[in-house]
């Protein structure tokens, strides 16, 4: 779990932080193996029998103050009683976790019996558009090459194809075989049969080690549906060829029901693979690309407003129902016509997925990308709760998760990996500010409970190996972080300790928000108005601002280098870049809407990364 504040020491109080002009927050990357210095966690047992604060919860760490029967918080101060069983485990603290580090890894029971726990092979299934080129395909069924190879032993995986029908493959007889659906025209409509009554959902996942050939094999069938076989789709057509056929809402919202019914019993997440080639035209989710040309220079609307939301809410509600069906969606679009991401994004980032964009089959790193991305070790139906000392409070928090109904500052994540980051922005809890005491620091701490796929040779350890030989386990786990910062009286002790990547990282989430809601140009806005501020406030604590007298006018000499302060140097550069990276340049420059899109979620996703 690596965190990383924007400042090393917080603003003493509000009138400390308002005279900085830096953002005052965190970014957090809760999966990543290590802490941001390199230091592993430390791991141990029994993480529900870790004690807790009776006010505000807060986990029991290494900044507690212990006695022999009690213990008092250090994020509220309050003094909480000890249990028999916490006595005696406290009793030898060198086998606790919580009593030798500050970060912490703990295993928790999974609730079940042992038979449900072990029933939990991972499932990828892939869903091919076949209203394409055979470039797409090509570059596709290299894609899919690429991932048989980097899943683990023990996966099941499924093949499914998509155009005006939704064609299910089983690969596990001799040839393979492909049942075919037609998907209903109409928007309104639905699937004429259910997916379970055209091929057993056992059927149509296979193993991977045993059927990797025939899997390969069924790919090498894959062929473009030809114009003739298509049916009208959004009401386009050229010269008497109709086009369209592409009936993407409807076969995901059929999949994720299919896949549903085996959730908790066959497997705990499903990934669903979609391989896209254009906009959906056809069926239920089918989009109106003719939002996108110049219709908006005649009505006079701002294209770079207009073009950010969705224009239907059928992907963020079909995202709930695969959110409830156990499985993240990953979309990856090859195209360089409008696709309307804006509206398709909702199903990848809100059911835990990726959304990737290539312009081209030609140079596409789709292969590449998709190994990488099942080689890294991810965490799923996990839970981020983050918690502060008394005198300051988490403001906006960014990233793909969704808030708890219930609780405030949890946030439940579907799917995560180790370079999913999240942010959160502070604010102070009244006017006073911190102690000045050295005793009363400022604290964070964050709890991160997640679940993981364990494969069979990782079982090696315990002592389940004889009636578990082939088959993954569930473990769930929780993992502690809590942090003490120091306090800085004024700007120029803020400014010895600002982090240039952290400070970006929000305030990239903070313009993305701004123009989400209310277009690029106030997003420009934003960013400039900020630097403008910094400039200003960095030279006011400096006392950098001098006066010259002319013969007709005064004027003023203002450090725009921060040539006094190491740590502010980079941000005009760094801004400058921004407002020419294609998330704030202007539609008219040239830059499509949904490479836009796809730039906002990959900040969203992994933060910036200045390094890389």
């Amino acid at each position: 779990m690596a965190v990383r504040a924007t400042v090393s020491r917080f603003p003493v109080d509000s009138d400390a932080q308002e005279a900085s002009g830096v953002p005052w927050g965190i970014t957090l990357t809760p999966f990543t193996a290590k802490d941001e210095n390199g230091q592993s966690p430390v791991y141990g047992s029994d993480g529900h029998l870790l004690p807790r604060c009776e006010n505000c919860y807060a986990y029991f760490n290494t900044y507690c103050e212990l006695d022999q029967w009690a213990w008092n918080c250090s994020l509220c101060g309050t003094l909480n009683g000890l249990s028999s069983q916490a006595i005696a485990r406290y009793s030898h603290p060198q086998s606790c976790a919580e009593m030798m580090s500050s970060f912490i890894d703990l295993e928790l029971p999974l609730e079940g019996s042992d038979e449900e726990m072990l029933h939990a092979r991972p499932v990828y299934v892939a869903a091919v558009d076949l209203s394409s080129s055979e470039e797409f395909l090509e570059l596709t069924k290299s894609a899919l090459q690429a991932a048989l190879e980097a899943l683990a032993p023990g996966s099941l995986f499924g093949l499914a194809t998509f155009s005006h029908k939704l064609g299910l493959y089983d690969v596990q007889g001799p040839i393979p075989v492909v049942k075919n659906v037609f998907i209903p025209q109409d928007t309104e409509g639905t699937m004429p049969i259910e997916l379970e009554d055209v091929m057993p959902l056992l059927q149509f996942l296979a193993p991977v080690e045993t059927c990797k050939d025939r899997i390969t094999s069924a790919l090498e069938t894959l062929r473009p549906t030809t114009s003739w076989e298509r049916t009208p789709g959004a009401g386009e057509g050229l010269d008497g060829v109709l086009m369209g056929g592409r009936g993407f809402g409807a076969a995901m919202e059929a999949l994720c029901n299919y896949l549903g019914s085996e959730y908790g019993n066959t497997f705990a997440l499903a990934r669903v693979f979609a391989f896209l080639s254009g906009p959906p035209d056809y069926g239920p989710g089918q989009l109106d690309t003719r939002r996108y040309g110049e219709q908006y220079a005649s009505k006079g609307e701002d294209a770079d407003r207009a073009l950010l939301p969705e224009q239907t809410p059928f992907y963020k509600d079909l995202a709930a129902v695969a959110v409830q069906a156990g499985v993240c969606v990953d979309i990856f679009a090859v195209t360089n016509e409008y696709t309307d991401l804006a509206s398709l994004k909702f199903l990848s980032i809100e059911s835990g997925g990726s959304l990737f964009l290539y312009t081209n089959a030609d140079d596409s790193t789709l292969p590449q990308d998709m190994y990488r991305m099942l080689s890294r070790p991810y965490a799923f139906n996990c839970v981020l709760r983050l918690r502060t000392s008394t005198e300051f409070k988490p403001g906006h928090s960014y990233g793909h998760f969704f808030p708890d109904p219930q609780y405030e500052n949890v946030q439940h994540i579907i799917c995560c990996d180790s370079y999913a980051t999240y942010a959160y922005d502070f604010d102070f809890a009244n006017n006073v500010g911190f102690s000045r005491h050295a005793s009363e620091q400022p604290m964070v701490q964050i709890a991160f409970q997640y679940t993981v796929v364990v494969p069979p040779e990782e079982l090696s350890t315990s002592g389940l190996v004889s009636s578990t030989r082939g088959k993954h386990s569930l473990k769930r786990r929780l993992r502690i972080r809590t942090l003490q910062y120091g306090t800085a009286q004024n700007p120029n002790e803020l400014y010895d300790g600002v982090d240039p990547e952290a400070v970006l990282s929000l305030l990239v989430h903070k313009v993305i928000l701004a123009s989400l809601e209310q277009g690029v140009r106030e997003g420009r806005m934003l960013l400039h108005d900020w630097l403008v501020i910094l400039t200003a406030q960095y030279n006011e604590a400096f006392k950098l601002i001098q006066y010259k007298s002319g013969s007709s006018s005064i004027t003023a000499q203002i450090d725009v280098a921060f040539s006094q302060c190491p740590q502010l140097q980079p941000f005009p550069r760094l801004v400058f870049a921004l407002l020419r990276n294609p998330l704030l340049r202007f539609h008219e420059e040239g830059v499509h809407p949904d490479y836009r899109i796809y730039v906002q979620c990959l900040f969203v996703y992994c933060g910036l990364q200045l390094t890389n």
